[in-house]
């Protein structure tokens, strides 16, 4: 499911004619990878426009999911027992947002994904085994798995992402 983030603290975007409604389109993120039999699901495919990062754009938007995925559905959510939040080892930025937001780190799932040759530059290095069949520009990517369950959300999660919510710009 993508959500489309709109900072309504910005005048109307001109980019994207969205009649009546206030705000600037600031980028997109989804729940991604979900199981209902689980009860868990991936807060990913995130895109925050430049002059959107490193504002309170992208961690107001987490936190709003946190809450519809987490909360008891007699408080309007899901009830999910667990999000989990997948990066890119090298992406600093995406694991110091996800371990603000609370999700603990769980460990690398090494050699996880085959990068596409315009993606050399993140991967874990240019060396492949001799064979391989997607060839040598093809590299891999180690992915950091980093996850928040039902009772770290109860045990001071939610305040915390609520006190990250709260500040202003």
């Amino acid at each position: 499911m993508l959500f489309l983030l709109i900072d309504k603290t910005k005048p109307a975007s001109t980019t994207v004619g969205l009649e009546g409604e206030d705000g600037a389109v600031a980028g997109h993120l989804a729940y991604i990878n979900s199981s209902a039999f689980n009860l868990s699901t991936e807060i990913g495919y995130i895109c925050t426009l430049p002059p959107f990062q490193r504002t309170h754009v992208t961690s107001n938007a987490v936190g709003l999911m946190m809450h519809y995925a987490l909360d008891l559905p007699e408080k309007g959510g899901l009830g999910l027992r667990r999000v989990f939040w997948q990066a890119n080892e090298l992406n600093k930025p995406s694991r110091r947002l996800a371990e603000k937001m609370g999700f603990k780190f769980e460990g690398i799932l090494r050699w996880d994904r085959v990068l596409p040759p315009h993606k050399k530059a993140y991967g874990i290095g240019t060396e492949v085994r001799e064979g391989d069949p997607r060839g040598k520009d093809w590299v891999g990517r180690h992915t950091a798995m980093l996850g928040h369950c039902w009772d770290d959300w109860e045990e001071g999660g939610k305040e915390q992402v609520d006190s990250i919510m709260a500040r202003v710009a």
